[in-house]
C-alpha cells in the first residue's frame, strides 16, 4: 500500500496526463479519450495479470463511437465501492490565443499569469496562479483530477493482496451535453457487477466544486446532489397590425412578463435541511417571427433552469403555472392601464379575457381527440427531429410543442407548460444503516490528519451525473416524461426502470471559474488530500 506522498504524487501525475488529452464533448478526441486511458490503466499490474477486469463498453449515439472505461480491482467479499466520473471537457476557444496551452497546466499558468500581468483585471486569478496553490488547465478541475484521484485510489487498493471488498472506477463521456455515458453505464453496470457477485455498497461521484471565497464550501463530502429541470414555455399569442395591437395579444409581451416573473423565482427556489438550490434563471428566450412584417409576434419560446432538491416534476409544473398566470394577469393590467391613459383609449378585444394555462401532456391528449392521425405524424415528426444532429433538445422540442398546439384546436392566448431537456433526477443518501456515520467519521479523521477543514453537506450544489445511479422515484420520471416532448425519441429512458438507485456521495476537488479560461484547481487539496478522502471514505463503505 503505498504512502500519503506517494498517492498524492500518482494522483498529481494521472490529472497532468489526463489533461494533456484533448476530449471535448462531441469529437474524435473525446471519443479517442477511451482507448488512451484503457492503454493507461491495462499496464498496471493487476490489470496486465487480470484483463478480463478491464471492459471498455460502447455509448450509444454521437459520431464518433464512444466508450465508457470501466476497471474492476477485485478484493475479499461482496461489498463494492463505485469511483465514478466524466472526461469530456467544454471546449477551449475561450483560451483565444492561449488555447494550445490548454492542455499543459504548467505552461499555461505562465502564459495566463503574463497576460494577465499585462491585461490587468481578474485580480484573484493572478494572485492565485503567482502563489502556487492554483494550477489552470481545461478539464484539470472539472473533472480529470477527480478522476486521478480515483485512479490512485485504485491502483493503491490493487496494491493490497489482503485489500477487503472491491473498488470499480468508471470513466464517461458525454457530461457536458447529454449524459449518454453515464446513461449508458446506468444501464449495463448493475448487471456487469453482478456477473463478477458484486453488491455496490456506495458510489462516491469525483466532480468539482467551485469556491470564490477560501475554499471552505468547496472542501465537502455532499451526501447527494440537486436535480435539475429545464422548465420551458410556448407562448401562444394573438397577431395584430402594428397599428392596432390591441386587436391581438403580443406574445413578445406576454414573454417579457414571464421573464420577468420567473428570474429568480423565490417560489422556485427550495429549500430542504438547511441549503438552498438557487432560484431559476432563463437559458433563453426569443420570438418565433422568421422574417421581418409590421405583424406583432404571435409565439415566444422561453426555457429556465429550475433546480430542485425534493421537489417533483409535477409540482414545479404547477408552480410554474401560477407564476404563469401572475405574469398573463399583470400583462393585461398593464395594457389596460396605458390604454386607458390615451385620449381615445382603445377597447381590448376579447383575446385579452381568455387566457389559458396548459401542461403539454394536456395539449397532446386534445391534439389526439381532435385528429386520429395525430399520433403517428407527431412521432414521426420526433423520429426525423431525433436524427439531425444539430439541433439541441430544446429546439426540437419546440418544434413538437408548436406540432401539438397547431393539431389541438385550442386558441391562444396561452401558455403550454413543459420540459425540453434530460431531467438529473435530485439525490439523497438515505439513512438507517450507519453508513452515513461511517462517512462522517472517515471525513472527520482525514480533516484531523491532513490540518484541513472538511465539510459534509447534504446535496452538492450543481448538477453531475450522479443523478442517474442514485435512488429515483419512477412516478416522478413518469410526470416529467410525460411534458417532455422528445422523450422516446432524442431520450431513451424507460421510466419504469429508473436506474440502479445506489446510495451516493460526492467526493472531488475545489477550485474556481470551471468552464472558462482562468478554470483553476487548487493544489493542495486536489493532490494532498483528496485521494486521501476518497479512500478513507471508499473503506468506511467497504468495511460496513
Amino acid at each position: 500500500m503505498p504512502d500519503d506522498a506517494a498517492l498524492a504524487d500518482r494522483a498529481r501525475d494521472l490529472a497532468l496526463t489526463l489533461t494533456s488529452w484533448p476530449s471535448v464533448t462531441g469529437t474524435a478526441d473525446e471519443a479517442g479519450f477511451a482507448g488512451r486511458l484503457a492503454g493507461l490503466v491495462g499496464a498496471h499490474p493487476y490489470f496486465r495479470d487480470n484483463p478480463g477486469d478491464l471492459i471498455r463498453l460502447p455509448v450509444p449515439g454521437g459520431p464518433y463511437g464512444r466508450e465508457n472505461v470501466v476497471a474492476v480491482v477485485r478484493g475479499r467479499g461482496r461489498r463494492a465501492v463505485l469511483l465514478a466520473g466524466h472526461y469530456d471537457v467544454v471546449p477551449v476557444d475561450d483560451y483565444g490565443p492561449l488555447k494550445d496551452l490548454a492542455w499543459h497546466p504548467e505552461r499555461l499558468r505562465q502564459g495566463i499569469v503574463a497576460r494577465l500581468e499585462a491585461g490587468g483585471g481578474h485580480e484573484l486569478a493572478l494572485d492565485d496562479l503567482r502563489s502556487g496553490g492554483f494550477l489552470p488547465g481545461r478539464g484539470l478541475l472539472d473533472m480529470k483530477s477527480g478522476l486521478a484521484a480515483g485512479l490512485a485510489v485504485l491502483e493503491a487498493h490493487a496494491a493490497d493482496p489482503e485489500c477487503l471488498g472491491s473498488l470499480v472506477f468508471l470513466a464517461t463521456p458525454d457530461e457536458e451535453d447529454r449524459s449518454a455515458g453515464m446513461r449508458a453505464a446506468a444501464e449495463a453496470l448493475p448487471g456487469l457487477l453482478a456477473g463478477r457477485g458484486l453488491e455496490v455498497a456506495l458510489g462516491i461521484n469525483l466532480d468539482a466544486v467551485s469556491d470564490q471565497g477560501d475554499g471552505a464550501s468547496g472542501r465537502v463530502v455532499a451526501l447527494g446532489c440537486i436535480g435539475k429541470l429545464l422548465l420551458s414555455v410556448l407562448v401562444v399569442g394573438v397577431e395584430a397590425h402594428a397599428c392596432y395591437p390591441l386587436d391581438g395579444v403580443n406574445a413578445a409581451h406576454l414573454a417579457a412578463e414571464l421573464l420577468a416573473e420567473v428570474e429568480f423565482a423565490p417560489e422556485l427556489g427550495e429549500e430542504a435541511d438547511g441549503e438552498a438550490a438557487v432560484p431559476p434563471t432563463a437559458l433563453g428566450a426569443r420570438d418565433l417571427k422568421t422574417l421581418y412584417n409590421v405583424t406583432t409576434p404571435g409565439r415566444a419560446w422561453l426555457i429556465w433552469n429550475v433546480l430542485t432538491k425534493a421537489r417533483p416534476a409535477s409540482e414545479v409544473l404547477a408552480v410554474a403555472a401560477g407564476l404563469a398566470l401572475r405574469a398573463t394577469e399583470r400583462a393585461r393590467a398593464r395594457i389596460a392601464e396605458r390604454a386607458a391613459r390615451l385620449q381615445n383609449p382603445p377597447p381590448l378585444t376579447g383575446a385579452w379575457a381568455r387566457f389559458g394555462t396548459w401542461r403539454f401532456e394536456e395539449v397532446r391528449a386534445r391534439a389526439r381527440a381532435a385528429d386520429p392521425g395525430f399520433d403517428a405524424r407527431f412521432e414521426a415528426l420526433a423520429a426525423d427531429l431525433a436524427g439531425q444532429a444539430d439541433l439541441d433538445l430544446p429546439t426540437r422540442c419546440r418544434t413538437l410543442t408548436e406540432a401539438a398546439w397547431d393539431a389541438s384546436g385550442l386558441e391562444g392566448p396561452a401558455v403550454v407548460l413543459g420540459f425540453a431537456s434530460m431531467p438529473y433526477p435530485a439525490v439523497r443518501l438515505a439513512g438507517g444503516d450507519g453508513l452515513e456515520a461511517r462517512i462522517r467519521r472517515a471525513t472527520a479523521e482525514v480533516a484531523a490528519a491532513t490540518g484541513t477543514d472538511i465539510g459534509v453537506v447534504r446535496q452538492l450544489p450543481v448538477i453531475v451525473d450522479m443523478s442517474f445511479l442514485g435512488p429515483i422515484d419512477a412516478a416522478d420520471l413518469t410526470a416529467a416524461a410525460a411534458n417532455t416532448p422528445v422523450w422516446g425519441s432524442s431520450i431513451d429512458w424507460d421510466p419504469a426502470r429508473p436506474g440502479p438507485g445506489w446510495p451516493m456521495v460526492n467526493v472531488g476537488p475545489w477550485g474556481r471559474d470551471y468552464h472558462h479560461w482562468l478554470e483553476r484547481v487548487h493544489v493542495p487539496y486536489a493532490f494532498g488530500v483528496l485521494p486521501r478522502l476518497v479512500r478513507a471514505v471508499a473503506l468506511a463503505a467497504l468495511e460496513g
